[in-house]
């Protein structure tokens, strides 16, 4: 159990301050991985909550090694996002607001194997061409797209 699992025990399914820390993993050729998730059946990139005392960078690692089997042999910042975009309620009611620390990963080793409990299928992909993302990435690959596109204004 996790820290969020632990807390959700007193709590119930109200709204919680979520720590997040994700990865985006980009190949040479530009395209990303995203996995689609048994959740809610739609895509996103690797991450997941940070534990006590863990560090966002070795949660990052971790969520990506445990739910795509890649190792981070490099991280990037790309940003934090947090605001009424984050707010999510997850399909078993759940609810929360996030703070997601997000690296752009270039550099990994290992081989691809999904999570079987959390990911049904890996997949790189364009950004031209993207799955139906899940609501709690939407607004972070929004912004990977305008950075990646080259707009000036992607962050502000």
């Amino acid at each position: 159990m996790g820290y969020i699992s632990d807390l959700r025990k007193y709590v119930g399914h109200a709204p919680l301050i979520h720590a997040a820390a994700s990865v985006i993993v980009e190949r040479e050729d530009g395209r990303i991985l995203l996995q689609k998730r048994t959740d809610n059946g739609m895509w996103g990139y690797a991450g997941g909550a940070v534990e006590l005392f863990e560090s966002v960078e070795d949660t990052a690692r971790r969520e990506l090694f445990e739910e795509t089997g890649l190792t981070a042999l490099s991280l990037e910042l790309f940003g934090v996002f947090s605001g009424e975009e984050q707010h999510y309620i997850y399909p078993n009611g759940d609810e929360v607001c996030t703070i997601d620390i997000v690296y752009i990963c270039r550099e990994w080793s290992g081989e691809l194997k999904p999570q079987a409990s959390e990911v049904s299928e890996l997949r790189f992909v364009d950004i031209s061409d993207m799955p139906v993302l899940s609501p709690p990435i939407r607004y972070p690959m929004k912004k990977y797209t305008e950075y990646r596109n080259g707009e000036r204004n992607a962050f502000t």
